[in-house]
């Protein structure tokens, strides 16, 4: 799947098949379900979801809370905007099987 091909599953009312878990997060967030997204990286403990998790945090607006998230991940706290940020974390994604 490509990222374009993700963007465009944002249009029907579940995440497409075969996908990860991170991938879903990424979809419910972007589709206003940040809660559900959140609960899915919540509950796995590895730097990539941290990476999403602190993504959250960035966009919920919450950016003490995200920078121990991205500390977490080994990442810096990013100077790209949140949409940039997004596609990047998709694209990562989309290029591992998981």
């Amino acid at each position: 799947m490509t990222l374009s091909e993700f963007k465009s599953s944002l249009r029907v009312p579940v995440p497409p098949k075969g996908v990860n878990n991170f991938l879903h997060a990424l979809w419910y967030e972007a589709n206003g379900k940040w809660d559900e997204a959140h609960n899915i990286v919540q509950g796995i403990e590895t730097n990539d979801s941290s990476w999403i998790h602190a993504y959250l945090h960035r966009k919920e607006g919450d950016d003490s809370n995200a920078l121990y998230w991205y500390n977490r991940a080994g990442r810096k706290f990013p100077k790209i905007n949140l949409e940039k940020e997004w596609e990047d974390i998709v694209s990562y994604f989309l290029d591992r099987s998981y």
